[in-house]
């Protein structure tokens, strides 16, 4: 933790050891579940049915607490009432935890968004790092959630300092961290404008 917060896995020589710390958390994540709504069925069908079985991706979906959990997974309507208990539960996670907000209740508020007790999004609360569109979203969506987010973890303290703020439990916009991993995009120069060639004088004759 020491190495990680002082930024010394983040020199050159050692950067190899990061990349390999890197691929042993993305492939043993202890995935808290936190079914709220119809989403728990689609989630459950993508830990339980042996048709997707998420657990030949790396995640463990049984842990015994948020102690000892390192992703949560939001998929129902958050209401306000239960705002509280979920953000309970995000502190006691330990860093580095990550977050995936499943479904478009989760997300925004889905069809309820004007409810008086419908929170508007789980990001309200606890910062979102995935975010799975749908109502409800097919289990194959959760699993690409959980390949982007892999993708994210392995890229973590290479070329940035986000490894170092997920150690100090600071919050990592998803924007900040996608431009530090995506390259910048080629500016495309504009087509040269056609030149209509001037029209050919017409003599007229009496």
């Amino acid at each position: 933790m020491g190495l990680v917060e002082k930024g010394v896995f983040g020199k050159k020589p050692l950067k190899p050891v990061t990349w390999l710390l890197n691929y042993s958390r993305k492939y043993s994540l202890w995935m808290f579940q936190w079914g709220l709504a119809c989403c728990a069925i689609e989630m459950g069908a993508a830990l339980a049915s042996p048709r997707y079985d998420m657990m030949r991706l790396g995640v463990i979906p049984f842990p015994a607490s948020p102690r000892q959990a390192d992703l949560v997974v939001i998929s129902g309507t958050v209401t306000d009432k239960m705002a509280p208990a979920i953000k309970r539960l995000y502190e006691q996670m330990p860093d580095p935890k990550y977050v995936i907000s499943m479904g478009s209740c989760a997300n925004c508020g889905g069809p309820y968004w004007d409810s008086y007790s419908v929170t508007k999004g789980v990001d309200q609360i606890i910062p979102v790092d995935i975010y799975v569109p749908g109502c409800p979203p097919r289990p194959e969506a959760l699993l690409e959630a959980i390949v982007m987010l892999q993708e994210r973890i392995q890229n973590e303290g290479i070329g940035n300092d986000e490894l170092a703020q997920r150690w100090r439990g600071e919050y990592v916009p998803v924007e900040k961290a996608r431009a530090a991993v995506e390259p910048a995009p080629t500016p495309v120069e504009p087509a040269p404008t056609p030149v209509e060639p001037a029209p050919t004088p017409v003599e007229v004759t009496a």
